[in-house]
Order: structure tokens, then sequence, then C-alpha cells
């Protein structure tokens, strides 16, 4: 995640990454349309170790999401919009730009 970018390009760029690396594959695993925070923060460490990455960069990703409506909390259990919930049933890619115009439209 570079810092030259701007402030709206950086939270895209961190939208994507957490999004295609970390909660995709996370539903995927689980086969299930939602995670629990501690589910969520062992696959992020993971991916961040890999990626030699500060977990900061998924931490704002993830509250990112939620701002979009992609990800819904409802108590301590974070969901996917069900939207989505034919991609996951699928098994399906599920890209972030695939997210955010499923759930954008009406």
């Amino acid at each position: 995640m570079l810092s030259e970018k701007g402030k709206y390009a950086s939270a895209t760029e961190n939208r994507r990454f957490v999004w295609s690396e970390i909660i995709w594959p996370l539903i995927l695993e689980l086969n299930d349309v939602a995670f629990t925070l501690k589910q969520f923060q062992n696959k992020r460490d993971k991916i961040c170790q890999q990626h030699n990455l500060s977990i900061n960069v998924p931490s704002r990703g993830l509250a990112s999401l939620q701002q979009k409506g992609i990800i819904l909390k409802e108590g301590t259990l974070y969901s996917i919009h069900y939207k989505l919930i034919p991609y996951m049933r699928l098994r399906a890619g599920c890209d972030y730009a695939t997210a955010i115009r499923e759930v954008r439209l009406k």
C-alpha cells in the first residue's frame, strides 16, 4: 500500500486488498456468510505476515468495507451483503468491483 496516493485511492486500495486477500477467501473457507472478529484477525495476521504488511492496513479496510455496505456488523458477527450470497454458494470468484456493483444495484 503506497502512501504517495491520495486519501481516497488508498482507501479503495485497502478495501480491494482486504476483500480479495482476506474476507472473500475467509468466506469461502468457512462456507458461511458470516465470520467473527477473531476469525478475521487470524486470517488477517496470516496474510499480513505473507505480504509483510502492518495489520493497520486490513483494519482500515474492514471498516471501509462496512461503510460501503459490503460488510455488515451485527453484534459480534460480520456478514456479507445478501446479494453476495449466491457467489458464495457457487464458490465463485467475487472481486471487489463485482461486490461493490452488486451491493449498489437496487
